[in-house]
């Protein structure tokens, strides 16, 4: 009891200036900005899903700046080579010899923009990284800079030169978060103001040092058998339901524990109770099921992905 005490007094306010700091650059955003945290403190990818011009380049750059990391962003596009994220070998002259030039993925953030124009061949580069935090590169295993943390955009509505994503892919990526348009009265605020670049002035009330300690925090959340019963439960109803034709693998379970021991913390406590599994299940799950076809040429949207979890979440009993 006491190290459960001590774990949360020392996370606490900790966890609390960051989410402070976050939220001064992405104003009227609390649930995106606290599951974006909850995806850094599993040590998760995000996915951010929306139009352009609604903050999603501000939410990262905000967050790297809170952490005191260093972020890098590429901009994807139809002709980005693997090589243009991972690094590649060049031959030094002076040195008689050819020198890894390390690409911008060595970073403690990476801002994919735009991920889905790039071809799935570049797309692939990713998956070691996300996966393993680590790069093959010419017969060399490099690690990444700890804490590693990939965030990346898409457009949902333009479809014109993107590739989407697979599933092996999307599955990387621990919750999949819409911005959305912001409040009238925040709006309003906005142009009123005229700071164009908000997250320049977000605060570093962290280091990365600081961040891998919190991350190591989460790992000592307490998670009860019957939840982890009740989050198997959901996976099995996932994988039955009529509803989807691919149900979430083992790794979203993982996930979606990681995620929940995170949310715990960041809410204060050392455990874990029913409503971190559940109102995570959406976020964490939507992305990485396929509904069910509904005849050629049918593109199912994101919402009735996120409605099918909503379904399935609301027919499995909740351990009291």
């Amino acid at each position: 009891m006491t190290s459960a005490v001590a774990l949360e007094r020392d996370a606490s306010p900790t966890l609390a200036r960051l989410r402070a700091a976050v939220e001064r650059a992405l104003e009227g955003k609390s649930e995106v900005v606290e599951l974006t945290i909850i995806a850094l403190l599993a040590r998760g990818h995000v996915l951010l899903e929306d139009v352009p011009g609604v903050g999603k380049t501000t939410l990262a750059r905000a967050l790297a700046r809170a952490v005191g990391g260093e972020l890098r962003r590429v901009q994807f596009t139809s002709d980005l080579l693997p090589s243009d994220v991972l690094g590649v070998s060049v031959f030094d002259q002076r040195l008689g010899e050819f020198v890894l030039r390390q690409g911008p993925i060595f970073a403690n953030f990476l801002l994919a923009d735009e991920i889905n124009r790039a071809s799935p061949r570049t797309q692939s580069a990713l998956l070691e990284a996300m996966n393993e935090g680590q790069v093959s590169l010419d017969g060399q295993t490099l690690p990444l800079p700890d804490p590693f943390l990939v965030i990346a955009t898409q457009n949902p509505q333009d479809f014109a030169g993107t590739f989407p994503l697979p599933e092996s892919q999307l599955d990387r990526f621990m919750v999949r978060v819409r911005i959305g348009y912001p409040a009238p009265a925040v709006e309003t605020r906005l142009l009123i103001d005229a700071t164009l670049d908000r997250a320049a002035d977000v605060q570093c009330v962290l280091d990365p040092a600081g961040l891998v300690a919190l991350q190591r925090a989460v790992d000592r959340v307490t998670f009860d058998p019957a939840l982890a019963a009740y989050l198997q439960a959901l996976l099995g109803a996932t994988r039955t339901s009529p509803l989807l034709s691919l149900g979430a693998s083992t790794r979203a379970g993982i996930n979606l524990a990681r995620a929940a021991r995170a949310r715990a913390l960041l809410k204060g406590r050392a455990y874990c109770i029913a409503d971190d599994v559940h109102d995570l299940a959406v976020p964490v799950l939507a992305h990485r099921v396929r509904l069910a076809a509904h005849g050629e040429g049918y593109v199912p949207t994101r919402d009735e992905s996120e409605a099918a979890i909503r379904d399935i979440v609301a027919r499995v009993p909740v351990p009291l």
